[in-house]
């Protein structure tokens, strides 16, 4: 293999690739697929390593990401750069694949040796990234390249790994249809062996491997199908953008508490802009193609759009922090709001500029290195969104803002990996009295694999604060069958768990003097109205003010409410009562 071959830019359709080239990748891809087989008898077997899990999650990450590093690069680089890249990109598995074993060491052992779900869809997204990088550099052989080859490259590399799953799933498709016939003639040879982890493990790293060859060698088919994937993806941008706008222009007259009612309103607005960034990509490309009027005013439309999208994303975090604390899920939405604030700044600025967003180029270069370094913090011990949530629940806690049965000791069990556990132990080591006795229940289920469910010894009365102070629970409240309530979904989790807390408030709302119940969950808001029907305890209906307005239950709390007459009454329609429900229940408000 020659220095000079492997120096080899690009390969395109007029310059045939070289001889060796196929075969080394096909090598390549069958030395994966052995030690793959290796990795996946040890672990079945729980032989040597998969017994040590800080070297089996490092070698399985490896096993699967470096061959398809190496394949790529092949032919692209030199031989000196394939072995700096391919070194890098090992270390840094290595490295994170240590520390995500070690945080999970002994906590999850049908997981062990397994590398987390999130890990692997990060650190795959966060290789493709830097090998696009790379790649494009070494074409240009220069540090920072042209945004064209960034563009040409990352482009042809998306589409190449879509299209050798393609390809895998056609092999196996294939397989399938000639086992089936064979079976046609009670011969059930390639039956057997399709099933075996010897034969399917090695197909399959074979099969990605000539798929990777295949649409390398012919970068121009590649190329075809991207700019026919842009033109489709670029006409569906001027759609979004009115939809987007819309929903924007709609909002003083809705107002935000529909929006924050939702719980997920971040999550949301966050997916509403990273297609945003998607479809003005595929319809700018490289820079250099001019687009049809309406999709270059749509996509200097959405740069504009972006910023408010990432402004109530950002607020929409704000209340839950503010509410609930850090949690993994809050931590994630907060690096993915980091990384859409600079494609938001980046893209109103190239928006507000003459001509064809000129400054798109440096803004998704700029991004790309965010992005590295942000997955990068996360799954490492610095911004571990583990170590920082527990370290978030736990300051909650000894401020005082929630008590220690407010405290979701099952998400520290479940989500703090190593740190969790660790903030448990402490509290069991100084928690004292009745809260120590509830705390060790609580561990010993949790950590003997009891699920949250509903519990039938659960005592409804012990788990209700009733208000107002001296009241009593209505007779058979406490006693009901909330666990068999055919509304059983939709009540707080206080009348079917122990040791969650609510506030029951004592109410006639119907002026019959029978008293109705509001059951207000003191960890969500989550509440249910509830009142005495002629078969027993009836679900009457929630608000979602209670959600949105935590305020209101501290109003509650102090006997600030009584009972007011609807606004407009329901109907009688031969004999039968029609509700009419108008947009009351749900309102704005502001968190003091």
């Amino acid at each position: 293999m020659h220095a000079a071959a492997l120096a080899d830019p690009d390969l395109s359709d007029t310059a045939p690739a070289p001889a060796w080239l196929g075969p080394a990748r096909i090598a390549i891809g069958l030395a994966q697929g052995l030690v793959l087989y290796l990795l996946y008898t040890a672990a079945k077997d729980k032989l040597w390593p998969a017994t040590l899990p800080l070297l089996f999650t490092p070698l399985l990450l490896a096993a699967v990401l470096a061959p398809v590093i190496a394949i790529n690069a092949l032919g692209h680089l030199t031989r000196r750069q394939l072995t700096l890249w391919t070194g890098a990109a090992l270390a840094i598995i290595a490295a994170l694949g240590v520390y995500d074993a070690w945080r999970s060491l002994g906590l999850v052992p049908e997981r062990a040796g397994a590398p987390s779900p999130a890990l692997a869809v990060c650190l795959t997204a966060g290789l493709f990234i830097a090998h696009a990088l790379v790649l494009a550099g070494a074409r240009e052989h220069r540090r920072i390249a042209s945004y064209p080859s960034y563009f040409d490259v990352a482009w042809k590399l998306g589409l190449q790994l879509a299209f050798c799953g393609l390809f895998v799933g056609a092999t196996w498709l294939v397989l399938q249809l000639g086992a089936a016939l064979f079976d046609l003639v009670k011969l059930d040879f390639l039956r057997s062996a399709i099933e075996q982890s010897w034969f399917a493990i090695p197909v399959t790293a074979f099969a990605f491997a000539v798929a990777m060859h295949l649409t390398d060698v012919k970068p121009g088919i590649v190329r075809g199908i991207r700019n026919l994937v842009h033109v489709l993806l670029s006409w569906i941008l001027p759609v979004l953008t009115l939809l987007v706008a819309c929903f924007l222009a709609s909002l003083p007259f809705t107002g935000l508490a529909p929006l924050w009612a939702t719980r997920s309103a971040a999550g949301l607005l966050l997916t509403a802009a990273g297609a945003f960034v998607v479809l003005v990509n595929a319809a700018w490309q490289d820079g250099h193609t001019p687009a049809p009027s309406a999709v270059a005013l749509a996509a200097r439309g959405a740069g504009l759009l972006l910023a408010p999208l990432t402004l109530l994303a950002g607020y929409a975090l704000a209340l839950r922090v503010i509410e609930h604390g850090w949690s993994v899920d809050r931590i994630v939405a907060a690096a993915c709001l980091a990384l859409a604030a600079c494609y938001a700044g980046g893209y109103a600025a190239a928006a507000r500029r003459r001509g064809w967003l000129p400054t798109l180029a440096g803004v998704n270069v700029a991004a790309a290195f965010v992005a590295l370094g942000v997955l990068a913090l996360l799954f490492s011990p610095l911004c571990d969104p583990a170590r920082l949530s527990v370290n978030s629940q736990m300051a909650r806690l000894e401020a005082g803002r929630i008590t220690l049965r407010q405290l979701d000791v099952a998400y520290l069990h479940h989500h703090g990996a190593r740190y969790g556990r660790a903030a448990i132990d402490r509290l069991q080591a100084r928690t004292r009295g009745d809260d120590a006795v509830w705390l060790g229940q609580e561990v010993a289920r949790l950590r003997a694999n009891v699920p949250d469910v509903d519990d039938p010894s659960v005592d409804v009365a012990a788990n209700l604060r009733v208000w107002p102070s001296g009241a009593r629970l209505p007779d058979g409240f406490a006693g009901a069958a909330w666990r068999a309530h055919r509304e059983t979904q939709r009540l707080p989790r206080c009348l079917r768990q122990r040791g969650k807390q609510c506030d029951a408030f004592m109410i006639d709302l119907d002026g019959d003097t029978r008293p109705e119940v509001i059951v207000v969950d003191s960890a969500d808001g989550t509440n249910a109205i509830l009142r005495q029907g002629r078969e027993g305890w009836e679900f009457a209906g929630s608000s979602l003010s209670l959600v949105t307005c935590r305020s209101l239950v501290q109003a509650m709390r102090e006997g600030k409410m009584r009972a007011l007459a609807p606004r407009i009454a329901d109907l009688e329609i031969a004999g039968q009562r029609v509700e009419i429900r108008g947009d009351a229940g749900m309102m704005d408000c502001t968190e003091e």
